[in-house]
C-alpha cells in the first residue's frame, strides 16, 4: 500500500506551454510553483507565471533543461520538495527520477523501475508479450551490429521501422521500404538516438501499413488500482510526428474500446506502474491493434481526454504522487462529446515542414474568446521569440463539441481567429487539414500526410495572397497623413513570398476604416472586414480571416547576397546545431553526395553537393550552433 506523502512547493522541470499548464493546476490546488529557465527563456511566460524561478544554464537544452544536477540544485535553492517533469526533456529518464528520490524530492511520475521497464522499448515488448498484450513482429536482440540488423531485416521482410530502444516522440526512428535504405537508416537512427537519449541501441519492427495510431490514457496508483480514460486517435502525422489528435477515435467501437482499455491496463500493471501513462498501439486495416510503446509521462495531447472526461489529469498526477488512491473507479468514468487538438508548429508546411525561428510580432489568443469549447494552451507572448534550441511546437488549439463535426468547426474557426504573426507556422495548413474530405471521413493513415507531400497534394501548396491583402498592405504601408499634401496617390512596390508587385495607394476598392493595437477594420468590395496586423522592422505581417498569414516588405535597393543557388557554398537552411559533418577538407565528392547535417527543433536537414568537386573549406564542426544562412562548407568545382 502506498503511504501518504506531503509536499507543498513543486519545481516544474520544463518550459513552454506544459510548464504553464502544470502551474495553473498547481496554483488552483494551493501548491507553490518554481520555474526553471535557460538564458533563452529568462522572460518567457512560464517563468513569469510561477511563484519563483531559477536559472539553470545556457540556451541549448543539453546545457540547461537536460542537466540533472542543475535541476536538483534549483530544487534545493528554492526549497521545492517535489518535481514535475512535464513531457519531453527528462520526463522519461529513470536516472532523473532516481536522482529526485535520492535528493528527498517527490517525483510526480512513475517510479524509476517502471520508467526503466518501459523506457527500453525492446524489453518492454518482451514484457507485453508475457502479459498477453498483442505486439507487432520485430527484432529485440542484444546484437547491435549492422550485420545482425541486416540479417534480421531480411527475416522480417519490408517495409519495417528502425527504432531507438530508448526512443520516443518520433526521435531515432526511420522507415525502410527497400533494403538499400537500411544502412543509412541504421546510421541515422543511431546518431539521432545518441543525441536525444544518450543511447544508440536499436530495434526493428514490422511496419503495419496502412495503419492508424491509437493510444490509451491510463492511470495507476500505489495501492494496486489502475484504470483507463479512453482512447485518443493520433493518426494524422507527418514524419512520425503527431499533428492532430482526437478523442474518442472515429473508428473505434464499444467492443474495440473495451479490448484496447483492457490491454492498456494490463500493460501498466505488468510493470508496477504508478501515475499517468499512455499505451500506444498501431491498428491495421482490419482494426487489429498491436502494442507499440508506453510513454511514462503526461502526453502533449492529454487535453482532449480532459475535455471528454471532465477531469484534470495534472490534478490526478498530484493526488497520486501524494499517495492517494485513484479518484474514480473504472465504472465511474464517463465520456461526453468529442474533442480535437491541433499542434501549432513554427514550421513551413509548404517547404517540407522546415522549422522556423524568429521574433513573435503578433499573438492574441484572446481573439478566440466567444468560440465555445475552445482552449489554447501556449507558453509564448508577443515580443518573445521562437528559438531553434527547442521543439517547434509553440501552442495547442483544443476544441470540445457535442460530436466530431461540431468540434471540427469550432477548432477550424479558432485557428482562423488566432494566427501567429512573425515566424511561419502551420496554422493555415491545420485549418485546411481539418476541413479536408479525407480527414472529415476519418480516412487518414499514419503515412497519408507524407504521401501527400511526395505527390504535391493541393493541401501542401502555399496559399497566394488575395488581391485584398495586396491592396490592404499597400494602404497600411502608406497610411493617410504620411503623404505630402500635394500627392493624392502614391505608387510603391511590395514583395510577398518572392513575388513583387507595384501598387497604388490608396486603392479605390480597399479603404482602412479604423485601426487598433494589432488590428484594422477595412472595407473591400462594399463589405467591412477585420484583419490582424503587426509590424516588425521592415516587415508587415497581415492575416485576413482564413488562418493564412502574409508578410509584405519593400524590395531592397541592394543586390541580394548569393542570389540563386551557389553549388560552391553550403549554408545552414535554418538556425540550429550541426549534427554531422560527413566529409573532410580535400575530399572529392560527387553531385548529390551528403555533406553536412543541421538539426533544429527535432528535425535533421541534410545539405548535398550541388555538383562534383573537392571540399575546399569547412566552417563548422559537429555540435556547433549555427545561424540561418551561415556558411558551413565550400567546394572547389572544376570549370
Amino acid at each position: 500500500m502506498g503511504a501518504a506523502v506531503s509536499f507543498g512547493k513543486i519545481l516544474i522541470a520544463n518550459r513552454g506551454e506544459i510548464a504553464c499548464r502544470i502551474a495553473r493546476t498547481a496554483r488552483r490546488l494551493g501548491y507553490r510553483t518554481v520555474a526553471v529557465y535557460s538564458d533563452a527563456d529568462a522572460a518567457a511566460p512560464h517563468v513569469l507565471q510561477a511563484d519563483e524561478a531559477v536559472r539553470i544554464g545556457a540556451a541549448p537544452a543539453r546545457e540547461s533543461y537536460l542537466g540533472i544536477e542543475a535541476l536538483i540544485g534549483a530544487a534545493r535553492a528554492s526549497g521545492a520538495d517535489a518535481v514535475h517533469p512535464g513531457y519531453g526533456f527528462l520526463s522519461e529518464r529513470a536516472d532523473f527520477a532516481q536522482a529526485c528520490a535520492e535528493a528527498g524530492l517527490v517525483f510526480i511520475g512513475p517510479p524509476p523501475s517502471a520508467i526503466r521497464a518501459m523506457g527500453d522499448k525492446a524489453r518492454a515488448k518482451q514484457r507485453m508479450l508475457a502479459a498477453g498484450v498483442p505486439c507487432a513482429p520485430g527484432y529485440l536482440g542484444a546484437d547491435q551490429s549492422d550485420a545482425a540488423l541486416l540479417a534480421e531485416a531480411g527475416r522480417l521482410g519490408l517495409p519495417l521501422l528502425v527504432k531507438a530502444v530508448a526512443g520516443g516522440g518520433g526521435r531515432g526512428m526511420r522507415r525502410v521500404a527497400v533494403i538499400d535504405e537500411l544502412p543509412a537508416a541504421i546510421a541515422g537512427a543511431r546518431r539521432e538516438a545518441l543525441s536525444a537519449f544518450g543511447d544508440g541501441a536499436l530495434m526493428l519492427e514490422t511496419l503495419i501499413e496502412p495503419g492508424r495510431h491509437i493510444e490509451v490514457q491510463v492511470f495507476a496508483d500505489a495501492h494496486g488500482g489502475a484504470v483507463h480514460l479512453g482512447e485518443r486517435d493520433c493518426t494524422a502525422q507527418r514524419r512520425r510526428q503527431k499533428v492532430i489528435e482526437e478523442a474518442p477515435s472515429p473508428v473505434v467501437g464499444a467492443a474495440m474500446r473495451e479490448a484496447l482499455g483492457r490491454d492498456a491496463v494490463a500493460a501498466a500493471l505488468a510493470v508496477g506502474y504508478v501515475g499517468a501513462g499512455t499505451v500506444e498501439f498501431i491498428v491495421d486495416a482490419d482494426l487489429k491493434h498491436y502494442f507499440l510503446e508506453m510513454n511514462t509521462r503526461l502526453q502533449v495531447e492529454h487535453p482532449v481526454t480532459e475535455c471528454i472526461t471532465g477531469l484534470d489529469l495534472v490534478e490526478w498526477q498530484l493526488r497520486i504522487a501524494a499517495g492517494e488512491p485513484l479518484p474514480l473507479r473504472q465504472d465511474q468514468i464517463r465520456f461526453e462529446g468529442h474533442a480535437i487538438e491541433a499542434r501549432l508548429y513554427a514550421e513551413d508546411p509548404y517547404d517540407g515542414f522546415k522549422p522556423q525561428a524568429g521574433r513573435i510580432a503578433g499573438w492574441q489568443p484572446a481573439c478566440a474568446e466567444g468560440i465555445g469549447g475552445v482552449r489554447i494552451d501556449h507558453g509564448i507572448a508577443e515580443g518573445g521569440a521562437v528559438t531553434p534550441h527547442y521543439d517547434a511546437m509553440v501552442a495547442k488549439f483544443i476544441a470540445h463539441g457535442r460530436d466530431r463535426g461540431d468540434a471540427v468547426r469550432r477548432l477550424a474557426r479558432a485557428l482562423e481567429a488566432v494566427p501567429l504573426l512573425g515566424p511561419r507556422t502551420n496554422g493555415r495548413f491545420l485549418r485546411d487539414l481539418l476541413l479536408h474530405p479525407q480527414f472529415t471521413a476519418a480516412q487518414l493513415t499514419t503515412t497519408r500526410l507524407d504521401e501527400w507531400a511526395a505527390d504535391g497534394e493541393a493541401l501542401l501548396q502555399r496559399p497566394l495572397p488575395p488581391e485584398a491583402a495586396w491592396q490592404l498592405a499597400a494602404a497600411l504601408r502608406v497610411p493617410p497623413g504620411t503623404r505630402p499634401a500635394s500627392v493624392a496617390v502614391q505608387d510603391l512596390t511590395l514583395v510577398c513570398d518572392g513575388r513583387a508587385r507595384t501598387l497604388r495607394a490608396p486603392a479605390g476598392d480597399v479603404c482602412v476604416l479604423e485601426a487598433g493595437a494589432g488590428w484594422v477594420r477595412y472595407s473591400a468590395g462594399g463589405v467591412t472586414r477585420r484583419a490582424q496586423v503587426a509590424r516588425d522592422g521592415a516587415a508587415l505581417h497581415l492575416a485576413l480571416d482564413d488562418g493564412a498569414v502574409f508578410t509584405f516588405t519593400e524590395p531592397s535597393p541592394l543586390p541580394a547576397r548569393d542570389a540563386g543557388t551557389d553549388p560552391r557554398r553550403a549554408r545552414a537552411p535554418v538556425a540550429g546545431v550541426v549534427a554531422q559533418v560527413a566529409v573532410a577538407v580535400g575530399e572529392r565528392v560527387a553531385a548529390g553526395q551528403p555533406l553536412v547535417c543541421v538539426e533544429a527543433m527535432k528535425m535533421e536537414m541534410w545539405l548535398y553537393a550541388g555538383a562534383a568537386g573537392t571540399v575546399r573549406a569547412l566552417h563548422a564542426r559537429a555540435q556547433d550552433p549555427v545561424a540561418a544562412g551561415a556558411l558551413l562548407l565550400e567546394l572547389e568545382i572544376p570549370e
